[in-house]
C-alpha cells in the first residue's frame, strides 16, 4: 500500500493562517471588552445629548480589532465573499465557544492557593455576557455590512483604489458595530444612553483613524501575498474573488 503525503497549497496556507490571526484577534478583543479606560483627558468640556465629557473613554477591545480590519480585507480580496463570510461564521460560533468556556471557568471553585480570588475572577468575566451577546448580534451585522460594501466598491471602482473598498467599507461597518455592542452590553447598568452614544463615537472616532493609518499596512501585506502567491496566481485569485458571490 502506498502513502501519499498531502501537502497544503499555498492558497491553503495563506487561508488557514489569515483565518488564525483573525480569530485570535477576535477572541482576544471579546475577552478584554469589558474593560473601559481613559485614552486622554480634554482639555475643554464636550456635551453629548446634554451630558458633559471631560475625557475620551474606550473599550479595550479597540486594541485588538484593526487587526480583524486588515484580515477582513485581505480575505475579501483574495478569497471572496465566501471565503470571509466562511471566516465569519467560525467567527462566530469561536465567540459561543469562548462564552461557554468562561462559564464552566467561573464555576469551578476557586482554590485556596489561587493568586486571583473568585470574586475578582468573576468579575471580570462575569461582565462577559452581555459583551458576548451584544458581540455576537454586532459582529454579525458589522461583518456582512463590511463585506456587502467592500464588494460594492469594488464593483464601483472596476477593481482599481484598494484603499477606497478598505477603508469605506471599515467606515460603513463599524459604527453599526460599535453602537450596539455597548448597547446591548452595558445600557442600564452601568451606562447611560448618553454614555454609550459618546463611547461610540469616541471608539468610532478612533477606527475612523486607524482605517486610515492602516492602510499602508494592507497596501504591505497586498505585496507580501502576491511575492508569496506569486503573480500570476495572486491576480487568478483576486480575479476570481471578483466573481464570487
Amino acid at each position: 500500500m502506498s502513502h501519499k503525503h498531502y501537502s497544503l497549497t499555498r492558497p491553503q496556507k495563506l487561508f488557514v493562517v489569515c483565518s488564525a490571526i483573525f480569530l485570535t484577534a477576535l477572541v482576544v478583543a471579546e475577552a478584554t471588552a469589558s474593560k473601559l479606560f481613559t485614552v486622554f483627558t480634554l482639555p475643554f468640556s464636550i456635551s453629548i445629548l446634554g451630558m458633559q465629557f471631560n475625557e475620551v473613554v474606550m473599550t479595550a477591545g479597540v486594541i485588538a480589532f484593526p487587526i480583524t480590519f486588515i484580515v477582513t480585507d485581505l480575505l475579501n480580496e483574495y478569497y471572496g465573499k465566501p471565503g470571509i463570510r466562511f471566516v465569519t461564521w467560525i467567527g462566530m460560533i469561536m465567540i459561543i465557544f469562548e462564552f461557554g468556556i468562561i462559564q464552566v471557568a467561573m464555576a469551578v471553585p476557586t482554590a485556596s492557593i489561587s493568586p486571583v480570588g473568585e470574586e475578582a475572577f468573576n468579575t471580570v468575566f462575569g461582565a462577559s455576557g452581555r459583551i458576548i451577546v451584544g458581540s455576537l448580534v454586532a459582529y454579525v451585522i458589522g461583518q456582512l455590512a463590511d463585506i456587502t460594501l467592500f464588494h460594492w466598491l469594488r464593483g464601483l471602482t472596476d477593481g482599481r483604489h484598494l484603499w477606497l473598498r478598505a477603508t469605506g467599507s471599515t467606515f460603513g461597518s463599524q459604527f453599526l458595530d460599535t453602537f450596539i455592542v455597548l448597547f446591548i452590553a452595558f445600557y442600564g447598568a452601568p451606562l447611560s444612553l448618553q454614555e454609550i452614544i459618546a463611547i461610540t463615537l469616541f471608539n468610532y472616532g478612533y477606527k475612523f483613524i486607524v482605517a486610515v493609518v492602516i492602510t499602508p499596512v494592507i497596501y504591505g501585506a497586498h505585496w507580501a501575498i502576491d511575492r508569496y502567491l506569486g503573480a500570476e496566481m495572486a491576480g487568478e485569485m483576486i480575479h476570481m474573488a471578483e466573481r464570487l458571490d
